[in-house]
């Protein structure tokens, strides 16, 4: 799957967000994944944790379990520990600060 190479100007020609590919992981890493979103400007994201609320009721039914770990094998690779709580899916991870900011709304 690390060699996967999209057409990516087909894929922004979708009408979707973006398209996950997903496939079981090994050594430790229950499934691995890639995202694409080349018409929201993004033509890979290396870690994206919204996108494993999608996969991790996916694995956790295939897998029969609860608790898994994943891997985005982008360039720049991401780990997540998710859990599903519930109806919700709880990631966990490291993360690298790159912005603060602080956001005013005015009545």
């Amino acid at each position: 799957m690390a060699v996967l190479r999209p057409d990516l100007a087909a894929v922004a020609a979708l009408d979707l967000d973006g398209v996950i590919a997903t496939a079981p992981g090994r050594e430790g890493i229950d499934y691995v994944a890639r995202y694409f979103a080349p018409g929201a400007g993004i033509p890979e994201d290396p870690a994206t944790g919204s996108a494993q609320c999608v996969l991790m009721p996916y694995w956790a039914e295939r897998l029969g379990r609860r608790r898994l770990k994943g891997r985005q094998i982008s360039a720049r690779v991401g780990e997540f520990d998710c859990e599903i709580v519930g109806d919700r899916v709880k990631i966990g991870g490291q993360a690298v600060c790159y912005l603060r900011g602080s956001i005013f709304v005015d009545d």
